[in-house]
């Protein structure tokens, strides 16, 4: 802007509209002519931020700032002159207008003033000044006219008066008009005084609703017919309404003459100490809700139970298949025994454990998707993870399925099971393969992802923040909209009869929802599927474990040492505790917690020093009062450092859900190869005596000191 629009400087948009307007077409001629009262009072009319309209020369050509255009609406002003402007308004502006360009000032307050500035008459009201403004010899050149709109005030006055009104004869003398109302309403009418406590006048439906005559209501306090649960609440809003606030749709349960309760809805408006209300009764659809609200916790109940049928008649059918395999080859051991054939036993054995870890990989299927499996998280990379799986999920894909990977670089940690992360990436890649028989591609992306507020909600209860997200995205044969909706059923499967167990899907979700993340699936029939795994972002690395006074490092013979075993089923205590005795440990055996601590206590009397064992191994789900974890942590209190294995099915409490366990202690799932039993004690004794210092470095985390919710196994 140069120098000669200086004036304009600071006017906003209409400071730029100005600027670039055609003056010379006008009465006022191009800017550079304009008189400098013109040029002054136009920059203070574009800096003031007060609605304000400005008319300059004879003909009154208009100006005003960004303040006055809501005023105009979809009207144009700018350089017309005032008559055509607002010419629909000129018979009611147009005198004051002139009188001002005559030199007379004026002020009106809410004028209602006919305009069209949305395209249609409307009624509006204006406070407004209108004042002359002089050139340099003194005589006026223009006005100025400052105005705010007052339509609403207008109109809530004109509301509330009526309100007022209206109130004021329905209290007055039993006008005739009110009469009629007051005996006709369904609704109950009251006038109450707050100073009293005690109804001035009730209206027939009053009567006709509660049973209380007119001349009972009046002559008794109303919180006498408040039903005496509701009577601390009515008196807390009746200082609401001593305040001045009305109480719109307040429901509260008023007595009957006859001794039963209503349920009634009230809308007060208080007047100074005065109170006119008027009520509902609202008993039915009280009564209607209840009946809905138990009609449907049937529904859910049905839904439930159609479910749990589902998922039992699904693993009764599968359970009852590998029973059968097992019972089969057992049965067939104890023949070749008396029969004295011993040369397949070990091949028998084999596929009966076998049958047993496919039964073992069904439950932790089910254990995943009711949230419900012990898993064990470690800060992961799954770009590492991904890669390492590429051959494999290429393999089982086939020829005819192009596998490609798309991995964000400098992707964010995670922290879950890698293992059921893995195996839940092959559930999805398998899943993927099954809907593309001719052939196709199966895409896995990796990105980090923050989930706002608003996108959280795609993903059930998802908590916002940061995640790092997996997507796998196949071009196959899609999902419709049903089953799409069932995807995640358990035992659900459009796969022929033996091609799968419908719990794949399940899984992953059980597995997502446990890590604290959640799944999403998106399909078009024709179009293929796209299935987005969300894990929460580790926001922190891993603390690294702090020396705890108390014992010394285990000298390196602790492979050899004690291990007290706690199970309360003896047959795994009795097999856990065999296989380490072959192992060359000594074994100290428990069935509880108590029975335990009792043992070591002896142990440390019998020895006349600590009864310390070298490591402990424990069952999570304990009887009697205390849990595993509660056991490890009574045992660490006496001496800190002990390796501590737990055992389990399942774990459902806080410490087991997703958190990483304290330094040196670890945990194994049942069912479990009591060769892994016999390795993870080496391993764990091993790595105290420092042979494997770094085997348990992604896991470590400082020891809980609280005490730990029960654990069942």
């Amino acid at each position: 802007m140069n120098d000669s629009l200086g004036f304009l400087t600071g006017g906003g948009l209409m400071g730029e509209r100005i600027a670039g307007h055609d003056w010379s077409a006008t009465s006022l001629g191009p800017m550079s002519a304009w008189p400098a009262a013109l040029r002054t009072t136009l920059g203070t009319v574009l800096s003031s931020r007060f609605p304000t309209y400005m008319c300059w020369g004879p003909e009154l050509i208009g100006f005003y700032n960004d303040a006055y255009l809501p005023i105009l609406g979809m009207k144009e002003a700018l350089g017309l002159p005032f008559r055509e402007a607002w010419s629909e308004a000129w018979g009611t502006v147009g005198p004051i207008a002139e009188r001002a360009y005559a030199g007379e000032a004026s002020y009106y307050e809410d004028l209602p003033v006919t305009s069209e500035r949305l395209g249609y008459p409307e009624q509006h009201h204006y406070t407004f000044s209108y004042s002359p403004v002089r050139d340099e010899q003194g005589r006026v050149g223009g006005i100025l006219c400052t105005v705010f709109e007052t339509t609403h005030k207008v109109k809530a006055i004109g509301e509330l008066r009526e309100l007022n009104e209206n109130l004021s004869h329905q209290v007055a003398a039993h006008a005739a008009d009110r009469d009629r109302l007051w005996r006709i309403s369904p609704d109950v009418m009251a006038a109450a005084s707050l100073a009293t406590g005690r109804f001035l006048t009730v209206n027939p439906a009053f009567t006709e609703s509660f049973g209380w005559t007119a001349e009972e209501a009046t002559t008794r306090p109303f919180m006498d017919m408040v039903h005496p649960d509701e009577r601390e609440d009515v008196a807390r809003h009746m200082l609401i309404l001593a305040g001045g606030t009305p109480l719109v749709n307040y429901e509260t349960r008023v007595l009957h003459k006859d001794g039963s309760c209503r349920w009634v809805q009230w809308t007060i408006s208080p007047e100074g100490e005065l109170l006119y209300g008027v009520a509902r009764d609202i008993t039915a659809e009280k009564q209607q809700a209840d009946a809905l609200r138990q009609a449907e916790d049937a529904l859910r109940q049905s839904q439930k139970m159609e479910a749990v049928g589902q998922l039992t008649g699904g693993l009764a059918h599968d359970f009852n298949n590998m029973l059968a395999g097992v019972a089969g080859h057992l049965e067939l051991m104890k023949l070749r025994l008396r029969m004295g054939q011993t040369g397949d036993l070990p091949a028998r054995i084999d596929a009966a454990l076998g049958v047993t870890q496919r039964a073992a990989a069904l439950t932790h299927r089910l254990l995943a998707f009711s949230r419900r499996q012990a898993l064990d998280p470690k800060p992961t990379s799954v770009n590492a993870l991904v890669e390492s799986m590429t051959d494999l999920v290429k393999r089982s894909a086939g020829p005819a399925i192009t596998l490609r990977t798309q991995l964000q670089a400098a992707l964010w940690t995670t922290l879950c099971d890698p293992n059921q992360l893995e195996s839940a990436l092959l559930n999805l890649a398998n899943n993927a393969r099954d809907a593309m028989p001719e052939g196709g591609a199966i895409v896995i992306e990796t990105e980090n992802a923050v989930i706002a507020p608003l996108q959280a909600g795609r993903y059930g209860d998802l908590k916002p923040g940061e995640y790092v997200l997996v997507t796998v995205r196949d071009s196959g044969a899609g999902m419709p909209p049903d089953v799409l909706a069932r995807a995640f059923d358990p035992f659900f499967t459009t796969k022929p009869m033996g091609r799968g167990t419908g719990l794949g899907l399940s899984m992953v979700y059980g597995f997502a929802r446990q890590s604290g993340g959640h799944v999403r699936i998106d399909s078009i029939p024709g179009q293929g599927t796209e299935v987005r795994l969300l894990l929460p972002r580790l926001v922190a690395e891993m603390p690294a474990p702090q020396a705890v006074d108390g014992d010394a490092p285990l000298p390196a013979a602790c492979r050899k040492g004690t291990v007290l075993v706690v199970d309360d089923e003896a047959d795994i205590r009795n097999v856990m505790a065999e296989v380490l005795r072959l192992q060359g440990y000594t074994v100290m055996e428990a069935a509880d917690a108590p029975q335990a601590l009792r043992q070591l206590q002896e142990r440390g009397q019998e020895r006349g020093r600590s009864g310390r064992p070298d490591m402990l191994v424990t069952d999570v789900g304990l009887p009697n009062g205390m849990n595993g974890r509660q056991l490890a942590d009574q045992v660490r209190m006496l001496w800190p450092q002990i390796p501590v294995l737990l055992v389990t099915g399942y774990a459902e409490s806080t410490v087991m859900r997703n958190e990483s366990l304290p330094a040196q202690m670890e945990l194994l799932t049942k069912p479990f190869a009591m060769t892994a039993l016999a390795a993870k004690v080496g391993a764990m004794l091993g790595a105290c005596a420092g042979t494997a210092a770094g085997a348990a470095a992604g896991v470590a985390q400082a020891a809980d000191t609280g005490a730990a919710d029960e654990v069942p196994a």
